[in-house]
């Protein structure tokens, strides 16, 4: 017996692979018109409604615009939206702990090289960082403690400037759910983590990136044996 709901599934898959494939390939940019469904419909060789229920996804994702008179266009995606919303896929799959850990050891090392310049230069990111730091020394409630603690690990990440790594890094937010339980068993030592914390800044600060990448990598390893 054939199940029709996995098979209108997978096309209207393939009919939304289709569309962005052609934006691609077109090299289309936002505001960029787009074919009208009836054309798409004989393009890809499928029926209008599919392009329909296809354009309204990608519409959802601000993928696609539609407006009267103006029909399909290219949309002005805004990647921490769509951030937003595949973060459920993180916080839905199995992904285990250790993956979890490595993927934002490799997101936060890995901004270092270049958030390094900002926070030498850049007093308000400074500033910033050591406020967090210093609220996490006389935090008591671990709710805010782990508030607190994922502001300065964000800020860190922004100070980069790279807007692709920022919103990626978004999608990992699930990091501090699922280790939610090692961060409050870590709070009553929280003058610990934001000596951590203050070492790491300090070193950036004075222009020590390799003592800054090592001093974060154990930090965040620090949760293997919480």
């Amino acid at each position: 017996m054939i199940n029709y709901q996995v098979k209108r599934k997978f096309l209207s898959e393939q009919v939304i692979a289709q569309i962005k494939n052609y934006i691609i390939n077109q090299e289309l940019k936002p505001g960029d018109r787009l074919p009208t469904e009836a054309d798409m419909a004989e393009r890809f060789e499928v029926s209008r409604s599919s392009i329909r229920e296809a354009t309204k996804a990608l519409n959802f994702l601000g993928i696609i615009e539609s407006a009267p008179r103006r029909g399909l266009t290219v949309g002005h995606v805004d990647i921490h939206r769509i951030a937003e919303f595949m973060g459920f896929h993180f916080a839905l799959s199995g992904y285990s702990r250790e993956s979890l850990l490595q993927a934002r050891i490799v997101i936060e090392v890995g901004a270092l090289p270049y958030a390094i310049n900002v926070i030498q230069t850049d007093e308000k990111f400074y500033n910033q960082l050591l406020s967090l730091t210093q609220k996490l020394e006389s935090e008591t409630d671990p709710d805010k403690y782990i508030k607190d603690d994922l502001e300065f690990h964000n800020l860190l990440v922004k100070a980069s400037g790279i807007e692709p790594l920022i919103a990626f890094n978004d999608l990992l937010q699930v990091f501090f759910e699922r280790f939610r339980s090692s961060i409050i068993n870590a709070h009553p030592d929280s003058e610990i983590g934001a000596g951590h914390h203050k070492d790491i800044i300090k070193s950036l600060k004075n222009g020590d990136l390799l003592e800054a990448e090592k001093q974060l990598r154990q930090h965040l390893e620090y949760h293997k044996i919480v």
